[in-house]
């Protein structure tokens, strides 16, 4: 029976472990929650470049089989027809020009967690902490 209680230590140090590994390992609750928002923002982010997509195919139609749209953007980007002629008043400030925003870079974070090796070590520590507590406990039983 005396040396049943040390495998306490042992069990300790597994269950110690085990919890570490679950909740703040590699592949731990922490990790995934990390990497379901991720692929909740990346998703949100396809949807949003799927939506513009389908808004520069329509300006690209419009502009392919429009004249009248495609005659409005020559002008915006300064061009005239033959029997236009442009006037440039001085003094009402820069022209302003559509300026398309086609999306923006999401990169991908990267999960934190605690390294496999580090939870080992804290495993081990506290296993033999308690392998070492339970040693003076006896020792100490048995000099009273």
């Amino acid at each position: 029976m005396k040396i049943a209680k040390y495998f306490f230590a042992l069990w300790a140090g597994v269950l110690i472990y085990t919890l570490l590994s679950g909740v703040w390992g590699a592949n731990g609750y922490s990790a995934r929650r990390q990497l379901e928002r991720e692929q909740q923002r990346q998703e949100e982010n396809i949807e949003y470049l799927r939506q513009r997509n389908r808004e520069l195919e329509d300006a690209m139609n419009s502009l392919l089989y429009d004249r009248d749209a495609l005659a409005l953007h020559a002008r915006e980007q300064g061009y005239a027809s033959r029997d236009e002629r442009f006037m440039r008043i001085v003094g009402l400030g820069v022209n302003q020009r559509n300026l398309l925003s086609y999306g923006e870079l999401v990169i991908a974070s990267d999960p934190h967690f605690i390294a496999n090796k580090t939870i080992r070590i804290i495993s081990l520590c506290s296993g033999f902490s308690i392998l070492i507590g339970l040693l003076i406990f006896d020792i100490l039983k048995r000099r009273i």
